[in-house]
Parts: C-alpha cells; sequence; structure tokens
C-alpha cells in the first residue's frame, strides 16, 4: 500500500508539510512489529514447560503468568502514548522494542520463579509495540491510508500468532522454551536498529507539543469505538485458552496437530481476507462490526454442538470470517476517530481498552471452565457478541423504519 495524497495527515513535518510513508516504509514497520511479537506470542503457551525448571513443578501459576504482561502492557499504555506525543513516536517506539529486548534477556536468564516474574511484569512495562507502531503510522497517515496500514498490523499479529508457536515448539529440542527468551531478545534488537532508518513522522518537538494539546475540532467521539473494542476482544479471547481441551472432549483422539490448525484456523482467514474484507467495508464500518458480532456468536455458539472435524473446520470457519469483519472494521473506525486526535494518546487508551478486555475474557473463561467445563467460555463468548451485535445493528433499523402516519378524515 501507498500513502496517497488524502491518506496523509495534515499535521506534521518539520517545515508544515507532512512526513508521508511510502508502501515499503509502512510494511517496515508491520514487519518490526511481526518479528519483536514472536517471543511475547510464542513462549506463553510453553509455561506449563517452563515452570518447572524455576520451582513450580506443577505449573500451577501458569494461568496467572499468563495474563501479567497484559495486565502491566494495559497499565502503562496511555502513558507511554502521551509521552509519544510529546517527545515523537519514533523515540517511543524505538523504546518499546528495546524494552521488549531487554524484558526478554532478563527471562531468559532468570533463575528462580521470583525473577521469572519481574522479567514478564517489566515486559508488560517496557513493551507495548502495538500501540507505539499504531501510532507512529497514525502520526503520518489518515483515512483509508490508516485503516488500511491498521489491517496490515492486525495481519502481523495474526501471522506471528499462528507462526511463533510453531517455531518455538521446533526448537525446543535443541534449546528449552525457558532459554528460548533470550535468544529471541534478538528480534526486537534487530527492529530497532531497522527502526532507526525511518523517519519521523509527526514534526517537531514544538509542533507534537502543540498537536497534542490542540486537537481537531472535528474529533469523532471514542465511546463507541472503545465498547466494541472491550466486547470484540472479551468474546473471541475468551474461546482461547481452552479451546483444545473442547476439541479434544468433543472429537475424542484428535491429534495435537490437528488441535492446533483447528486453532489457527480463524487467524488465517484474517491474513488470507483482510484486505479485500477492508475495500468493502472502508466507508461502512458499523455494518461490518455489527456481521462480525453476528458471525462470532454463531461460530462460537456452534463450538459445544460439533461433534466431528468437518463441523469443528466450519465453525471455526465461521468465527474466522467474525474475526476478519471485526478487526478490520476496527481499524477503520479506529482511523476515522484519530483525525483530530494525538496519535500516541489515543492508541494508548484503546491498547488499555483492548488488553483489559483480554485480561477479562481470560477470567472469565478460567471461571466458567471451572463451574461448567471447557464450552462454558465459548457460550459466554457467544452471548456477548451477541448482545453487541444487537446493541449495534437495533438503533440502525429503528433510524430507517418508516414512520407511520395516519391521517384521519373528517367527513361532513
Amino acid at each position: 500500500m501507498s500513502a496517497t495524497a488524502e491518506g496523509v495527515r495534515t499535521t506534521g513535518g518539520a517545515e508544515g508539510r507532512p512526513t508521508a510513508l511510502g508502501r515499503r516504509q509502512v510494511h517496515a514497520v508491520a514487519g518490526c512489529y511481526f518479528v519483536a511479537s514472536f517471543a511475547a506470542l510464542g513462549l506463553p503457551p510453553y509455561l506449563t514447560e517452563i515452570l518447572p525448571e524455576l520451582g513450580d513443578e506443577t505449573a500451577r501459576w501458569a494461568g496467572l503468568l499468563y495474563v501479567v504482561p497484559t495486565v502491566f502492557g494495559a497499565l502503562g499504555a496511555p502513558l507511554w502514548g502521551r509521552l509519544a506525543d510529546r517527545f515523537g513516536r519514533k523515540r517511543l517506539l524505538l523504546r518499546a522494542q528495546l524494552g521488549l529486548a531487554v524484558a526478554f534477556l532478563l527471562a531468559g536468564w532468570a533463575e528462580s520463579l521470583a525473577a521469572f516474574t519481574a522479567a514478564l511484569v517489566l515486559q508488560g512495562i517496557l513493551g507495548g509495540t502495538f500501540a507505539a507502531s499504531n501510532g507512529y503510522l497514525a502520526a503520518a497517515l489518515e483515512g483509508p491510508g490508516l485503516s488500511k496500514a491498521l489491517t496490515l498490523m492486525q495481519g502481523s499479529a495474526r501471522a506471528a500468532l499462528v507462526a511463533a508457536p510453531i517455531v518455538v515448539g521446533a526448537l525446543s529440542p535443541w534449546i528449552s522454551p525457558h532459554r528460548q527468551y533470550a535468544l529471541l531478545a534478538v528480534l526486537p534488537l534487530a527492529a530497532a536498529v531497522m527502526l532507526c532508518l525511518l523517519p519521523e513522522p509527526g514534526g517537531t518537538p514544538a509542533a507534537l507539543a502543540s498537536e497534542a494539546v490542540v486537537p481537531l475540532a472535528e474529533a469523532k467521539p471514542l465511546r463507541a469505538l472503545f465498547v466494541y473494542e472491550f466486547t470484540f476482544v472479551f468474546s473471541t479471547v475468551i474461546s482461547f485458552p481452552y479451546l483444545i481441551a473442547l476439541v479434544e472432549d468433543r472429537i475424542p483422539g484428535v491429534s495435537p496437530a490437528v488441535s492446533g490448525v483447528l486453532f489457527a484456523l480463524p487467524h488465517l482467514c484474517y491474513l488470507l481476507c483482510a484486505m479485500q474484507v477492508h475495500d468493502r467495508f472502508v466507508g461502512r464500518p458499523r455494518l461490518g462490526i455489527a456481521l462480525g458480532f453476528g458471525c462470532i456468536a454463531l461460530g462460537l455458539a456452534g463450538h459445544p454442538l460439533a461433534g466431528s472435524l468437518a463441523a469443528f473446520t466450519a465453525v471455526r470457519l465461521l468465527l474466522g470470517i467474525g474475526l476478519t469483519l471485526g478487526l478490520v472494521c476496527l481499524s477503520v473506525l479506529a482511523a476515522d476517530c484519530a483525525k483530530g486526535r494525538s496519535p500516541g494518546g489515543m492508541f494508548g487508551s484503546l491498547e488499555f481498552v483492548s488488553k483489559g478486555g483480554a485480561v477479562a475474557a481470560g477470567l472469565a473463561a478460567a471461571a466458567g471452565n471451572s463451574l461448567l467445563g471447557p464450552a462454558a467460555p465459548v457460550l459466554t463468548g457467544t452471548a456477548v457478541a451477541l448482545g453487541t451485535a444487537g446493541a449495534i445493528a437495533l438503533p440502525a433499523l429503528f433510524r430507517r423504519s418508516p414512520r407511520i402516519r395516519v391521517r384521519i378524515r373528517w367527513s361532513p
């Protein structure tokens, strides 16, 4: 993709001119996020193998440690976003990459559970590469150009989510997942080196400060975006932790490889279809979000009913359609809301909301699974997705319904 005239922000540039990002630069930012997120996304599924090496023989702390980086990442995201608006988005994006590298090194060298936990806390506090990358892109792009770049960023996240656990598992016979934290620290370092070659998209520090203080009048409200983001993340992430257990319960004897493919199907659907969905829904994001929630509700509701590999594949693909529609149209809506706002602060707050949804989903999944079994999380996600789809669709239907006018004619 390239930054066209309508997709370049009009605020920025050292001499009042916009600092445009070309296709290669946008792809470089997405590539940096992909390599930096490898350890963050690929190693947590192996906590049950890492923790016994650190003294937790039964890995009973795996569930809690899984969400530790997310919790502290949510707490730090708004602050880092505001600092990016004040001191420069490129600087704060570099800080996030270097912070990840430091945290991964400490996690790989940790010799106790306390030290490893502290490293995960630092990973959350010092990371935040997704929000920082989005803020960097939003400082130079707007409208369809920005929404397409945000769609590409989500593609990087999906690709890492699919590929990273496979690579970590392939390396495990030679180096333990625990020590792979230190090995994979080289990836955010490489990303930081690549980012050094990119321009600062927002102009001088004075321009950044004035932009943060005086937003444009046409900025759109953020409430709807935040609500949709929270419920979308909640309804999709809640199915992640116990999906493999649900597959094994519904399809006895299924191999781990097949379970892994079923887990990855929705994300593969996004990688294949995201740009086509963007082109079709760039002018009507709320319709796409409503359809996405509807597909998610149907897909999740079908999980407990699927009793064969074909049925499970069908409901996972339906969930993938909803995931793609939702993520793409949320990117379009976020790009619309970014107009007239300091992008670092906005995307930092959006990251806080997103991670809050993920943490709430993890807690709800654990509670539901312990009370009612592995089908409970997907049914909870179904209810939330269905309720959100209705909340979006019903007002639009009432607005479009013709008014019924009753005329009374009096006869003499």
